[in-house]
């Protein structure tokens, strides 16, 4: 027992439970991959639809949605012979909602935040291959960026997703990668090949950049965020588009912002998790002279490793790297 949790320690999903080695039980995983393809809660998915997205035979697919629909995770729709999220995973989720008062106080910060940029902030976690926005918010001439509370976005494509991977000890994010490449090979490719910069960019200045690889139109910045509460990175990301933020402009004027967004939301995940949800989180500093140049003319983005994990702020330039 004692081995196993020190396992858990290291990487909440182990890349050998990921694999479908070691102890985890397989109906179990196989049960929540079900439930992964329902994005939203007004999915609607027939046995063949989760066959082809779980990768699972649809005999065993039928098996298991029947067993989640008796357990009221799932739904059954006989006139469209479809299955959608049931009122047990909607209760479920709705209880755990509850406590997470600290989510009110992010929202906010996000929505400062795009006010000032023409963009989207989002508030990430990790879900097996997958970073899950818990919030969101976009500004009103952000064109071209459409995600929502609860959007699911590749790792392997993304400003927080790379943030993240390079946020895990060596041994954990190469791990992971490689798990990736058995269902995503694209993605894992482009993780392997940016992993050792991203890890560079995030040690030396407290974020990672990564540009063109959701669509070529968007850019990210992005920064972890350790939480031990949930014992994982989340992540704090800003896309933008590619003809307005090239790199350079990126570091000079979204930098400072992504900075203090993230080390506001670092002591709000940090009161959260000590149980003082209630505590007081001082205003937003003020936004940084650089940002009056960001908007155009007429316009009103795991755990931790072996080693014991440290808040976000270590990760930023000038504090001694993680």
């Amino acid at each position: 027992m004692g081995r196993r949790s020190e396992r858990l320690s290291k990487q909440g999903m182990l890349a050998s439970d990921l694999a479908g080695d070691g102890d985890v039980i397989q109906v179990v995983s196989r049960a929540f991959d079900i439930l992964r393809c329902f994005e939203g809660h007004d999915a609607r998915l027939g046995n063949l639809e989760i066959s082809n997205r779980c990768g699972l035979p649809r005999s065993t697919v039928s098996r298991l949605t029947h067993t989640l629909t008796r357990m009221g995770q799932l739904a059954y729709l006989p006139a469209d012979q479809k299955y959608r999220i049931g009122s047990s995973a909607v209760a479920m989720s709705a209880s755990m909602m509850r406590g997470l008062q600290v989510r009110n106080l992010i929202r906010l910060r996000l929505q400062e935040v795009a006010e000032q940029v023409p963009g989207t902030i989002g508030f990430t976690i990790p879900d097996r291959f997958h970073m899950v926005y818990l919030e969101y918010a976009r500004a009103d001439h952000a064109l071209g960026l459409h995600s929502t509370t609860g959007s699911r976005i590749a790792m392997g494509r993304t400003a927080a997703g790379h943030a993240y991977t390079a946020a895990l000890d060596e041994d954990v994010g190469n791990a992971l990668i490689n798990d990736i490449a058995r269902e995503m090979p694209e993605d894992a490719k482009i993780l392997r090949g940016k992993i050792a910069g991203n890890r560079e960019c995030l040690r030396d200045n407290g974020y990672v950049l990564a540009g063109g690889l959701w669509t070529p139109h968007i850019t990210g910045i992005a920064t972890p965020i350790w939480s031990p509460q949930y014992q994982t990175y989340v992540v704090v990301t800003i896309g933008l588009l590619a003809a307005m933020y090239d790199e350079q402009r990126l570091q000079d004027e979204i930098a400072p912002i992504l900075r203090q967004l993230s080390g506001t939301i670092s002591m709000m995940v940090q009161n959260a998790d000590s149980g003082l949800t209630s505590a007081p989180v001082p205003d937003a500093p003020p936004a940084p002279t650089a940002q009056k140049k960001m908007l155009p003319e007429g316009m009103n983005e795991l755990e931790a490793g072996t080693r014991r994990p440290r808040p976000a702020r270590s990760l930023r330039a000038g504090d001694g790297g993680r």
